[in-house]
């Protein structure tokens, strides 16, 4: 007799510069503490997802100085397997929304040298050299979902939507219950959007 795994494959597409995502995704590690689900990590981002396009100077400053931890995630997977996104993305937004720091090199340095990677891999957030893989990887995202959307953006059972933005992020069975609500959304076949204004900013 064949045993089949059933669990729900997640797939979460992140930027580390976004705190909203920062904010699922600490959702998300609740809900595999509570619910058997298999989740995978990918790379977007926001930096690609706005080029061209007309962006008030701060936020263009901020999109300028997102290419180089998305790259280096790439970079870092690439060279030492997908296993090792999750680890980095943590160490890199623990200094960038917990610590609320900016200084982006040193966030970069830090992170690797916490996760175990060569310093090396920095290196890499400063060239081009791993963008091929990184549009591949956002587009995959982008392909679920359309371009009208940013970060994160959650696929269960292949079928995907921008968010859930939330804050704070739900813990122990709140969590479960948020999983669950989405799983359910995404067997409807003709359901694209819920949404409303917000009132707070994200509570990282």
């Amino acid at each position: 007799m064949t045993v089949t795994d059933t669990r729900p494959v997640v797939d979460f597409w992140f930027d580390p510069a976004c705190p909203w995502a920062w904010l699922t995704s600490r959702w998300m590690d609740e809900v595999a503490k509570v619910r058997d689900v298999d989740v995978r990590w990918h790379v977007m981002s926001l930096s690609v997802l706005n080029e061209g396009r007309e962006l008030p100077e701060k936020y263009r400053a901020l999109m300028d100085d997102s290419w180089a931890p998305v790259r280096v995630l790439v970079a870092a997977a690439r060279d030492h397997g997908d296993k090792v996104l999750k680890p980095l993305y943590d160490a890199l937004g623990t200094r960038r929304h917990t610590d609320r720091r900016t200084d982006t090199a040193t966030i970069v340095a830090e992170a690797l040298a916490e996760v175990g990677l060569p310093e090396e891999l920095a290196a890499v957030g400063a060239t081009d050299e791993v963008d091929g893989l990184l549009r591949a990887s956002h587009g995959e995202a982008i392909t679920l979902v359309g371009d009208e959307v940013g970060t994160p953006v959650v696929a269960i059972g292949g079928v995907g939507f921008f968010g859930p933005v939330i804050t704070p992020a739900p813990t122990g069975e709140d969590a479960g219950k948020l999983f669950d609500g989405l799983a359910l959304v995404t067997q409807v076949p003709g359901f694209y959007e819920l949404k409303r204004t917000r009132t707070v900013g994200p509570a990282v």
